[in-house]
């Protein structure tokens, strides 16, 4: 058995790696060992959800075996990870109880989207749970909250009008007291469908004098081609990066061999990152931080430990 071992921080600076190891592992059954997780994110959870979904089509169901931290299996169990995870891992390691009150402190749990009715449970869940998280812990505007509905509305619609494929998203909101003093919301949506480039080619392949990954997404986040040709159609990508900018936050995608991000002043990144292992489908990551640094001392409302 092929062993991958997962960084002590789940979330996306290091999903990369993970990826390189799955692209690397010879063929066989996977044990992906997450023994060391010290931290977990919307992100680093989909994204290993959708990691080990690979490792299943390309051989067979891989082995998950889960953290040592009770506080970082706690959270996965808050978050909803392993109801998502048992039929791609086989899970070796003590779950947590299902809550039976009910409460969480989650934002949004990790939530498939397989339809649009799907995405309009998502946007119901966030308006009921999150609207009083980001005007009274973010200082967004009431009207900028309900913005924050349409983005996530807008990054899954994506899934269901261009991947022609199922997906995930998650969101919750963390106090990164060391990285930029403040609460972000961190927001991950992933599928593994067809792909920016496949998505785009009939209406823009032809243009090009090379098309890929690259060029694919360079045409849909920077310069808003959609593969409708109809004018307006298919803007969401222009709109959710222009709400993003606006406050002041950081979005990135990936798909099949590239990412492209824009990065905001508090962060570092490369703009574009072409000749990466293959993943199919796209995976997307916002983070948005609070309007004013009020609560920087808070404690990270997830783990209950400091922040990043």
């Amino acid at each position: 058995m092929n062993v991958i071992t997962l960084p002590a921080s789940l979330d996306e600076r290091y999903f990369e790696p993970i990826v390189q190891s799955l692209d690397a592992a010879p063929g066989g059954r996977l044990l992906f060992d997450a023994t060391h997780i010290r931290w977990a994110d919307p992100y680093g959870m989909v994204g290993l959800l959708a990691l080990g979904e690979v490792a299943r089509r390309r051989s067979e169901r891989a082995v998950l075996k889960l953290p040592d931290s009770a506080d970082v299996v706690s959270y996965m169990g808050r978050m909803g990870f392993f109801e998502h995870a048992e039929p791609i891992f086989e899970l070796h390691g003590s779950r947590p109880r299902p809550r039976s009150d009910g409460v969480s402190d989650v934002l949004l749990e990790i939530t498939p989207i397989n339809s649009h009715a799907d995405v309009h449970t998502v946007v119901d869940l966030v308006n009921r749970r999150g609207l009083n998280i980001l005007t009274s812990q973010l200082n967004y505007p009431m009207r900028e909250a309900f913005q924050f509905s349409v983005i996530l509305s807008e990054v899954c619609q994506n899934i269901i009008e261009h991947a022609e494929s199922s997906g995930w998203v998650a969101t919750q909101t963390y106090s990164w007291t060391k990285k930029i003093g403040r609460k972000v919301v961190v927001i991950a949506v992933m599928d593994l469908g067809i792909g920016f480039r496949a998505s785009l080619a009939g209406a823009h392949a032809a243009r090009y004098d090379h098309w890929d990954d690259g060029a694919a997404l360079e045409a849909a986040f920077m310069h808003g081609q959609t593969r409708f040709h109809d004018p307006g159609r298919g803007q969401g990508i222009q709109q959710i990066r222009k709400y993003v900018a606006r406050w002041g936050g950081r979005i990135s995608i990936r798909s099949g061999t590239a990412r492209i991000m824009d990065v905001p002043a508090w962060d570092e990144g490369v703009p574009l990152e072409k000749d990466l292992p293959y993943l199919p489908g796209a995976q997307i990551g916002i983070v948005l931080p609070a309007l004013v640094d009020t609560n920087a001392t808070q404690p990270a409302a997830a783990t209950g430990k400091a922040g990043r």
